[in-house]
């Protein structure tokens, strides 16, 4: 134990911080981006929401997926 922090966690900690401030500029920006294609039809509106919300768990287990074969 020497106490520097190993490089895996290190690696997988930023990861997981790149991807929640992604997502997170994304759900800010999404009413506002639901709104206008509200606009156009609902349905296309409501499509997008879903498609975000689904990626943002896709991306997780994505990752999950890959560090499971490393």
């Amino acid at each position: 134990m020497s106490g520097a922090p190993d490089r895996g966690g290190r690696s997988a900690a930023l990861a997981a911080l790149l991807i929640l401030l992604g997502t997170g500029l994304v759900f800010y920006f999404l009413p506002r981006i639901m709104v206008a294609l509200g606009d156009v039809s609902p349905w296309l509106a409501g499509t997008f929401g879903t498609l975000v919300v689904l990626g943002f768990f896709l991306v997780f287990w994505l990752r999950a997926r890959y560090q499971r074969r490393r």
